[in-house]
This record gives C-alpha cells, sequence and structure tokens, in this order.
C-alpha cells in the first residue's frame, strides 16, 4: 500500500485565504523554552546557538569538531527548521574540560548566543516548548486568516505531525505529488529494504509511525470525535505524558476537555496492547489494521506504543498586519508543529509559486 500524506481531515475545511511561506529564512523564528532554570555549574556546558539556513544535526557535528568532543557527547532537545532562523540549546559532556571558547567559531550561519553549565544532560524531548514568529506575505482574505488564528487559540487544533516529519513534499515535472524522503524510505523498509544508516533508519521509523499516528487523529474528525471525550479514551493531562483510562463515570472530563485541560490521545505505534477500551479500541485497531505491514514493521523493530494528545491550543497568541502581510506569534508544547496550526489558518504558498504548500482535504 502507498503511503500518502494528501488525505488528513481539516477540522473546520480547508483555509480560504493562501499566503506565501518563509520567502525569507527569518519568516520562520524558532525560541526554544528550556522550562528550567540552569544550575550554572556541573559537568555540562550548554550553549544557546542561533542557526539560520542551518540543521541541527549538521550544527551537533561542527562542534563536536570544534570541541575535539566525540559526537555523543553533544546532545540537543530536538531538531529545528534548516529553512528558519532558529535558537536552541545544545548540551556538551565535558567532564574536567574548562568552558570552551567559541569566539574562533566559523561556521556561516551559526552564533553561540550563551553559555552555561548544568549538572544533567540535555535530553532530546527535554524542552518546555517553542515560542514562534511566523511571516506569512502576499495573504489573500486576511480576516478570514486571523480569524481561524483566533479560532485555533480558542479551540484547538489537531495535533498533526507537521509536513517536517516525513520530508518536503514536492511536485515533479508533471505536476504528479512526490511524498517526502523519510515516508518514501519507510515504505521501502516496511516492504523488506535493509537501511543500514543509523540515522536514516531513525528518521523513517519516526515517519512512519508518525503518519499512523496522523491517520488515526484524521480517522477521529471524520467520525466528529475530535471533540468529544468517549467512554474507553486514553485521556492526557495537558502539559504532561501522563493519561488514564475514561472510564464513563465521572461526568467532568468533557468540560475538563472544554477547559484545555486534558485532551483524548491517539496510539504512537509499537508493541505490546492499545492502552485503550472497548468502542476506543476497536477503532483504533481496525486503523492499524488498514495499515497492517507498517504497523507489524514497527512492532517488530522494538518500538512500544504510546500516546500522543490529538489537540493542541496555541498559547500566547499575537499578531501583526502591515498590508498584505500578516506575523503571527504563539508558543506550542515540545514536539508539536507550528506548520499543523497554520494548516488549519492558510493554505501555504512555496516563495515564487503558486502551488500550495498544505495538504488537501
Amino acid at each position: 500500500m502507498a503511503f500518502t500524506t494528501e488525505n488528513w481531515h481539516y477540522l473546520s475545511g480547508q483555509p480560504a485565504g493562501t499566503g506565501v511561506f518563509k520567502q525569507h529564512p527569518e519568516d520562520f523564528v524558532v525560541i526554544e523554552d528550556l522550562g528550567y532554570p540552569l544550575t550554572g555549574s556541573g559537568e555540562h556546558q550548554f550553549i544557546l546557538v542561533e542557526k539560520i539556513n542551518a540543521n541541527t544535526a549538521f550544527v551537533a557535528e561542527a562542534l563536536a569538531k570544534f570541541t575535539g568532543l566525540p559526537l555523543r557527547a553533544v546532545s540537543y532537545a530536538g531538531r529545528k527548521d534548516k529553512y528558519a532562523l532558529t535558537r536552541q540549546w545544545f548540551g556538551l559532556h565535558a567532564p574536567g574540560k574548562a568552558d570552551f571558547d567559541f569566539s574562533t567559531l566559523n561556521l556561516e550561519g551559526v552564533t553561540v548566543l550563551s553559555q552555561t553549565r548544568h549538572n544533567k544532560k540535555l535530553k532530546t524531548g527535554q524542552l518546555k516548548g517553542n515560542r514562534f514568529e511566523i511571516t506569512l506575505r502576499n495573504v489573500t482574505q486576511p480576516d478570514d486568516v486571523i480569524a481561524r488564528f483566533k479560532t485555533a487559540a480558542e479551540q484547538g487544533v489537531p495535533n498533526y505531525f507537521g509536513e517536517q516529519r516525513f520530508g518536503v513534499v514536492r511536485e515533479d515535472e508533471n505536476g504528479q505529488r512526490q511524498e517526502g524522503g523519510n515516508l518514501i524510505l519507510a515504505e521501502r523498509m516496511a516492504q523488506g529494504e535493509v537501511i543500514r544508516n543509523r540515522n536514516k533508519r531513525s528518521m523513517a521509523l519516526s515517519a512512519l509511525r508518525s503518519f499512523l499516528f496522523n491517520h488515526h487523529l484524521s480517522a477521529r474528525i471524520e467520525a466528529r470525535l475530535f471533540n468529544a471525550t468517549v467512554p474507553g479514551d486514553a485521556l492526557m493531562l495537558t502539559g504532561s505524558n501522563s493519561f488514564f483510562i475514561h472510564d464513563g463515570s465521572d461526568s467532568t472530563v468533557q468540560q475538563r476537555y472544554v477547559d484545555k485541560d486534558l485532551a483524548p490521545s491517539a496510539p504512537l505505534w509499537g508493541a505490546g496492547k492499545l492502552a485503550t477500551s472497548g468502542v476506543v479500541a476497536a477503532f483504533e485497531q481496525d486503523i492499524a489494521d488498514h495499515f497492517s505491514d507498517a504497523a507489524a514493521f514497527l512492532a517488530d523493530a522494538g518500538l512500544k506504543q504510546e500516546r500522543r494528545t490529538i489537540k493542541i491550543w496555541p498559547q500566547n497568541l499575537e499578531w501583526h498586519q502591515q498590508g498584505d502581510t500578516l506575523t503571527f506569534c504563539f508558543s506550542l508544547p515540545s514536539g508539536c508543529f507550528a506548520t499543523s496550526v497554520l494548516r488549519e489558518c492558510i493554505n501555504t504558498l512555496a516563495p515564487h509559486s503558486g502551488q500550495s504548500m498544505s495538504e488537501s482535504p
């Protein structure tokens, strides 16, 4: 079965407005929020790096080379877009070493903004969230776009994995849609091809798992269950990975969902039993059975069943309009995609192109 990302449902229908996204790298600003204070002492050196047109893995490799540390001693909380201006933290595990002097670091598009010691390693996902500043140009129907952003902040949006997870979606010279490279690689792996490069294999597995999650979420929208709590749901507490099973006895859970205190979750597929029960478990299993080869491959790869909330609420929304240019600022929890918020609010166009970067309904 061919994998495609073009059929996932919108919550409020496809937006009417369009706008150019990422005409310049500075049109997409991402700032990490660690969410905790650094101790100022310890064997880990945390550096805040501003980068533009540089991907996270490349910067980590360059830092390892500059400091003489093994690559495994350089860590980060999450990957950030290459074609963007981002400020993110890197952790350097260098016990017994003095603070590194980065004044001679000559890496195009990369600047070390600050350096602080900490007593613990910077781990993947160890991040409160990210603050985004997104500039959209040549916007049509700006009033509709602004209204949709307001609705997104008030009522939430589907917590889809964004297009970055699957690789860039392009059109070939014949106008045919070409899926992202990570998803194509995942499809080949599920069909039996052996990928020995650890990084490529990891990214393909992540893309495949995200693909199944997005299908679960889309199916829930299609079934008109996205804004509802259902007995058997695994309800996830906002700001936490903790969840509990809704047995139907607590009449307050639906209001708590409205109040943004909790939300239903969908599976991140892997080995083991689904956490949900009853009709919800049957609903989720039916979707996995539709992609049985992919589900089996993820389980065989050693991944375990996990959960991810189906809804996110952009926080601290601000916007500014200047003619047909709109700038939006908002915060999201760690692991959530600003492009998934954009998808509900505007059809984004690639620079110098009339082709939409948003998924079709």
